[in-house]
């Protein structure tokens, strides 16, 4: 399968740099690109590609709002969004998450991580290098809050105890394999109950899970 890529990034040089290492992929296809938000919207819109490769700052509409547009509840095949963000400036990665972004990436990220990034994320597998994962939701786990009011019912309530240890390493940032070392099972049973995690509760992927986690209470930010 060919994966449809749309480039939102006002920087020409890095948005060429981006164009030309997708272009010399043999499974993926640049369909457009864009240097502002709006454009973006309009973009992703007309040419429904797979995933969107989004820069949080950008003139007219920033990358946040961008992401919330074209990942809309009403869209009926959203793309994936992959927001590429420079960690010592950007301070909105939650908010690009809650969005509806499916993964993120450091800007100074190799071009082949960049790559790899696209196809994890047009895979599914929303939540990229766990490494990355751990740095970011320790600095900015602290902006997010458990919900204040108590819900009428469990909302972990649909995931029997191995689940729910499941989500709690996912919103650590685990990767799948590392889920299995911790829980001493295999990799195809940890990825069985990732699915059933995010199938019974009803979220997209891993990225939503950790939002989910974060403002459940599963974990904090201290853990």
């Amino acid at each position: 399968m060919t994966i449809r890529l749309l480039i939102c990034e006002d920087q020409e040089l890095v948005r060429t740099g981006y164009a030309t290492a997708f272009r010399a992929q043999p499974d993926m296809e640049v369909v457009g690109e864009a240097a502002d938000g709006i454009t973006a919207v309009d973009a992703a819109e007309r040419l429904a590609p797979d995933v969107v490769v989004m820069d949080i700052r950008m003139p007219g509409l920033d990358g946040i709002e961008a992401t919330r547009r074209i990942a809309r509840p009403d869209v009926v095949r959203p793309p994936k969004v992959l927001v590429v963000t420079t960690f010592n400036t950007d301070e909105h990665v939650y908010d690009a998450l809650r969005a509806g972004a499916s993964g993120f990436l450091l800007k100074d990220a190799p071009l082949a991580e960049l790559v790899n990034g696209v196809r994890t994320v047009a895979g599914g597998d929303s939540l990229l290098s766990p490494a990355v994962t751990r740095r970011l939701i320790g600095r900015f786990a602290d902006r997010v809050r458990p919900a204040a009011a108590v819900p009428a019912r469990d909302p972990l309530a649909p995931l029997a105890p191995r689940e729910r240890e499941v989500l709690r390493l996912i919103a650590r940032g685990l990767s799948n394999n590392e889920i299995a070392d911790e829980m001493g099972l295999g990799f195809e049973t940890v990825k069985t109950y990732v699915s059933r995690v995010l199938m019974k509760l009803g979220l997209r992927d891993r990225v939503q899970a950790v939002v989910f986690a974060y403002r459940t209470g599963v974990v904090r930010a201290d853990d």
